[in-house]
């Protein structure tokens, strides 16, 4: 372990086994939208609880596996997304995503993810994402290219950054089996709850798919400046967790607030 909370530090009601099983079911009533996400990367470094708790607003606490907190980086493809009643309009339904997030929980146990930011190189879903989710997405010039094997290269610059880009090569390899409800894999990836806000007002949504279908994933590049990108110390070490998935179809419901 990296380092530990203070005692003194506030917390809500820690989530046990069957808060975490009951957080992967899908919500009553109908979704908003429709996505699809695909040839995902997840990357993920130990980082110290407390370090995390001090960027989190007020009603959110860090979650943690066996008192270790992360940070993860996970570049993806969107596809066919779409609200319930439309069809994927071309041009806007099909983009890049770049995104840095953490594990929380509210005051009540409920387990989720909190996104310090989501860079996207389609400029219209970037903006409603904003106003809709009130998520933090920010612009960005990306591109991808497929040198072959099933090797992916991906590419990110935020717009309003003009000092680096993010490169990452990667290949998904084999099939993984299901990871247990007890493991790492489990932690990090079975999240269905994402917040969003501020310390005024916060937000919880909702995700359904089945469970990723994990793969091993090979990373021969990773030249990120995203962490730093987002007020964090650039790690100096590899990443302590890699794992991808060929993707999942996704149901996105309302969000409702919680503060």
């Amino acid at each position: 372990m990296l380092c530990e909370m203070s005692a003194a530090d506030p917390t809500g009601i820690f989530p046990d086994p069957k808060q975490r099983l009951l957080a992967c079911q899908r919500p009553a009533g109908p979704p908003v939208m429709y996505q699809e996400w695909r040839d995902l990367l997840f990357l993920h470094w130990e980082v110290c609880p407390a370090t995390i708790q001090a960027r989190l607003p007020k009603g959110l606490f860090v979650d943690t596996f066996e008192g270790r907190a992360f940070l993860g980086l996970v570049p993806f493809f969107m596809r066919n997304i779409r609200p319930r009643f439309l069809p994927p309009i071309p041009g806007l339904s099909n983009f890049m995503e770049l995104n840095l997030r953490t594990y929380v929980y509210d005051r009540s146990g409920v387990p989720g993810v909190w996104f310090y930011s989501l860079d996207a190189n389609q400029p219209i879903a970037v903006e409603i994402a904003r106003r809709v989710f009130h998520l933090p997405y920010e612009h960005a010039r990306m591109i991808s290219y497929r040198p072959g094997s099933g090797a992916i290269h991906y590419q990110s610059a935020r717009r309003s950054d003009a000092e680096g880009t993010s490169r990452f090569d990667y290949t998904l390899g084999a099939e993984l089996p299901a990871p247990p409800p007890e493991s790492l894999e489990f932690f990090l990836l079975e999240r269905y709850r994402l917040y969003a806000g501020s310390n005024e007002r916060l937000w919880r949504g909702a995700v359904h798919h089945t469970p990723y279908p994990l793969r091993q994933a090979d990373l021969t590049r990773c030249e990120e400046r995203f962490i730093a990108l987002n007020r964090f110390e650039s790690p100096t070490r590899p990443p302590d967790h890699i794992i991808g998935s060929s993707g999942v179809r996704v149901s996105v419901f309302k969000l409702e607030s919680i503060r």
